[in-house]
Parts: C-alpha cells; sequence; structure tokens
C-alpha cells in the first residue's frame, strides 16, 4: 500500500466520523449506536495517521518481485526499508538500496550499491575492481559473463565481442561536463548491480542511479532521482527473516 491509498482510506473514515458526528441523535437511542460507532473509527484515525507518517518518513516495506538479487533475495520476500538513514549520509558501498531507475517503471528497483561518486570501477573476467582493488562479493549468484569499464565520460560493455558505449538516449549517463574526470563515477551518480549479476536490470543497461538532483539523459531524462531507502531486514516469510 502507497502513502497515497493510506490517505485516502484515512480520509474516507474520517469524511464517516465527521458524518457521524453532524447526524441527529435518534429519539429514544441516547446516540449510543453513534457513540459506539465513534469509538470504533477514531483508533482507526489515529492509526491510519501514524502508519502514514511512519511509511512517509520513516519506514516503509518492500515487495520483491523478481530473481535479479538472488541468492541474498528471494522472490516474494517482503523487506523493511529505513526512509530516514540517507538524510545524514550517503549509500554505503555494499548497502541494499530501493531506487527510482532511470528507466520508464511502476515500481522502484532494489539493488547493491557498488560504485559511489569518485570512484574509478570495472569488472573484467567476471571480477569487480574498485579504485583497482579486486571486491570480495561472496552474496553474487554468479559471476557476471560481461567485461564494463567507467571510462572517457562513458560506460562501456563488452559481451565478448569488441566494446559498445552504452547509449546515453537509453541510459542515464551525464554529459562531460558533470564529470570530475573522465574515467571516475561522476558526483552523485551511482553504479547498482543485482546479485543476481546476469539475470538483472541494472547500471550495465541503464547506466547511473542518482542520489537526487535529475537524470541527465535517457528514457526518464529530467525526472527526479534519489533513494527511497536503505533494505535492513527481510520479515516475511519468517523462515527467511533476518537482517541485511
Amino acid at each position: 500500500m502507497t502513502p497515497y491509498e493510506l490517505l485516502a482510506i484515512v480520509a474516507v473514515i474520517g469524511a464517516a466520523r465527521a458524518i457521524l458526528s453532524l447526524r441527529p441523535v435518534v429519539a429514544g437511542s441516547s446516540g449510543r449506536s453513534t457513540a459506539i460507532a465513534r469509538e470504533f473509527l477514531d483508533p482507526f484515525i489515529i492509526a491510519g495517521i501514524a502508519a502514514w507518517v511512519l511509511i512517509t518518513f520513516v519506514a516503509r516495506t518492500y515487495y520483491i518481485p523478481s530473481g535479479s538479487m538472488l541468492p541474498t533475495l528471494q522472490i516474494h520476500d517482503v523487506l523493511l526499508v529505513d526512509k530516514f538513514e540517507y538524510r545524514f549520509h550517503p549509500p554505503r558501498e555494499g548497502d541494499i538500496v530501493v531506487f527510482p531507475p532511470p528507466v520508464p517503471t511502476p515500481d522502484d528497483f532494489i539493488k547493491r550499491v557498488i560504485g559511489r561518486p569518485g570512484d574509478t570501477l570495472r569488472i573484467a573476467g567476471g571480477t569487480v575492481f574498485l579504485n583497482g582493488a579486486p571486491l570480495q562479493e561472496p552474496y553474487v549468484a554468479e559471476k557476471p559473463s560481461y567485461n564494463l569499464e567507467i571510462r572517457d565520460y562513458g560506460i562501456y560493455v563488452s559481451y565478448g565481442a569488441g566494446w559498445q558505449r552504452i547509449d546515453s538516449s537509453a541510459a542515464n549517463i551525464p554529459p562531460a561536463a558533470l564529470w570530475s574526470a573522465p574515467n571516475r563515477i561522476p558526483p552523485h551518480c551511482y553504479i547498482m548491480l543485482g546479485d543476481n549479476r546476469n539475470d538483472s536490470e541494472d547500471s550495465h543497461i541503464w547506466g547511473f542511479a542518482q542520489d537526487g538532483g535529475r537524470f541527465a539523459t535517457g528514457a526518464r531524462s529530467n525526472a527526479p532521482g534519489g533513494f527511497t531507502g536503505r533494505a535492513f531486514l527481510i520479515f516475511w516469510p519468517p523462515s527467511q527473516a533476518k537482517i541485511l
């Protein structure tokens, strides 16, 4: 349920409560039925407002619809996402983050932070090299079958038959003027990859996610970027429950 849907339900209950407050008391009833109805509606209104505040500003649930984060996250897992943490610091390497991607979609994506602003990053022979050092990634389903390099103010991907620059008409690749160096991730930009590397629509396809501002290029050019929050707990099903 989205915050807007919850707010709409609270509004309907509030309207019903207001109607009952204005309704004349039927003779001989002493207003008992109206009082009982109010007694039941008021807690729903208070609980609904409290829940709206929580899911809007503090935390929300997120349902896993695909296998792009296997084996860490299973299809149908339900997560708790902290929406408050990134008000104090940017995402850290390895965080599992919910965010709006730079491609048209009705839902947020969930991926792992691999590269942050100012980092150098390449993938070669199935290994991610971050700032020149290989990453130890015990969480991946299998090593990526592609190579990737950030260079010349772009993202280049190879599937074994030469390098292809990701097309900025379909991906978020800021213009050179917004980069700090031709081979470093631009300011406010992040490389996000799924743990199921070879079955994940992520930065090797649609470019950079952003911690704010607006996407520079791609299908959602000029749409707002940002991070919804950090996934920190699987709470359903109980057999899968754990802190991330």
